[in-house]
């Protein structure tokens, strides 16, 4: 497959270490998706939609698989069945989630199959993250500049899908999310492999007090994912969580970070903060 040339927020060297790692592929279907080469190779399939070569108008163009957006139904379930034909998941297979910015990690039975697939009504409520060992159940979650993280547990077959903006990262998501598979699948942490997909990076990240005031009260070492520039301070969920998937036992090497931020290239990916909030949802979707 084509491999598209996107902004990485690194050096020309580290740069290209990282398109060894994640890359952005063209389907059949006209469909560009970014994928881990780690989850590749354990065949397990997934991938990280852009917005290019779908349905939806302005401001939404326009691979928009966001239903809770403002946009045409109709177009946005247009867009998800491009989307998985072109990863190769099964549309009305697919488990989603209502993403409320919290910390609850919901386990993915052979029940919730297509929850959330056609309706965001019927999605599953109040939930950020999903875990699962059942073979040829897709799960996905929705991004724009937040930080989404996939983890494959290729020992004991079981997957992981989390949704971690600023809070959800403040509140340990990645990491609960792997806890859970652990309590619910005999998981452990050294086995997993993550991936951290194209969001909000620190160059474009700015901050206030609210949000830095939490990060001081909960994070120790909150000085390594802070940046001053001027009179302003930027974040760096990509660090945050790392750190946190590290300190629970996650090695340093199983963990991929794309390091492309979505708001440098807004042209690829949809960016809550550099498109005034008026934008669409970019899906990620992981299989056994």
């Amino acid at each position: 497959m084509d491999v598209f040339a996107v902004e990485f927020a690194e050096s020309k060297e580290q740069r290209s270490a990282y398109m060894e790692q994640f890359v952005l592929k063209h389907s059949e279907q006209g469909i560009w998706y970014g994928a881990f080469s780690h989850f590749d190779a354990a065949g397990v399939k997934h991938g990280i939609s852009t917005r290019l070569g779908g349905t939806s108008q302005l401001p939404f163009s326009s691979l928009n698989l966001g239903l809770h957006t403002g946009d045409e139904e109709e177009r946005v379930i247009a867009n998800r069945h491009l989307f998985c034909l072109g990863v190769g998941v099964e549309f009305d297979d697919i488990v989603t989630a209502q993403q409320t910015h919290g910390d609850a990690v919901v386990v993915v039975t052979q029940e919730h199959i297509g929850i959330g697939a056609k309706k965001y009504s019927e999605a599953l409520s109040n939930t950020d993250a999903l875990v699962t060992n059942v073979a040829n159940i897709p799960l996905m979650l929705f991004f724009a500049d937040c930080v989404p993280v996939l983890i494959v547990d290729p020992v004991q077959k079981a997957i992981g899908i989390a949704h971690a903006g600023w809070q959800g990262t403040v509140k340990n998501i990645g990491s609960k999310t792997i806890r859970k598979m652990s309590e619910q699948f005999g998981t452990n942490p050294e086995d997993c492999l993550v991936g951290i997909g194209p969001s909000i990076g620190s160059c474009c990240y700015e901050v206030g007090d609210v949000v830095l005031n939490k990060i001081k009260a909960q994070f120790a070492h909150w000085e390594e994912f802070i940046h001053p520039s001027g009179e302003k301070t930027h974040l760096d969920l990509w660090k945050m969580n790392r750190m946190q998937l590290e300190e629970l036992g996650v090695k340093s090497s199983n963990i991929i970070v794309s390091n492309v931020c979505s708001s440098c290239n807004k042209e690829l990916f949809f960016s809550y903060r550099a498109e005034d909030g008026s934008t669409g949802r970019i899906g990620a979707v992981i299989v056994l």
